[in-house]
């Protein structure tokens, strides 16, 4: 649970996704999820963003003062691509925060608190529904107007400059944490 003595609220709400007040902490970096959401073939849902010149990353979202990392990233889930607990695995979680700095033409320097850039937590998902409960039109204001699957590496050289090192190190910890996994797995079929 992320707890509000070591963050700031803003009292300005407006630019927010859920009309919440925006939760920045001391250093001024913003709690953020990041979803990295797998198919069974091992690839990876890659969306395009709404406002961006071609611009394509992964689901991701504040986390607000009364929510865990988790409640954040299935509250995201549903807004940015439709899909709810039902419809995903859980396989991995990064440990701890993964920070990326704004290029100083993004910092709102008028906002206060001021938001230099995000810290992640990052999840590994499996979708275990069909393609088409992948909705990008459930919530008022979409994040993404389109989505495809991509290799697992893909997104490291294709997301913007600033969010490069964050998502190489995230898809790298969440692939190492699931590896166990896959060998147990692996390694029980094999006594079969």
């Amino acid at each position: 649970m992320i707890h509000a003595r070591n963050l700031a609220v803003s009292s300005e709400k407006k630019g927010t996704e859920s009309g919440k007040a925006r939760v920045i902490d001391e250093q001024g970096f913003r709690p953020n999820v990041g979803i990295v959401i797998s198919n069974k073939e091992g690839r990876v849902l890659w969306g395009r963003r709404v406002k961006g010149r071609d611009s394509w990353q992964f689901p991701q979202g504040g986390i607000d003062a009364d929510e865990s990392a988790e409640e954040a990233m299935f509250r995201e889930l549903r807004e940015e691509v439709g899909l709810l607990p039902e419809h995903v695995t859980v396989l991995a979680q990064t440990k701890g925060w993964h920070k990326y700095r704004l290029p100083a033409k993004y910092v709102r320097k008028h906002e206060s608190p001021m938001c230099i850039g995000q810290k992640q937590k990052w999840f590994l998902l499996r979708l275990e529904a069909g393609d088409d409960a992948v909705r990008l039109d459930l919530d008022d204001t979409p994040e993404f107007d389109h989505w495809r699957w991509v290799s697992y590496w893909h997104p490291v050289a294709a997301v913007v400059d600033f969010k490069r090192d964050v998502y190489r190190a995230a898809l790298s910890e969440l692939l190492a944490a699931e590896q166990p996994r896959r060998a147990r797995r692996r390694g029980g079929r094999r006594r079969r």
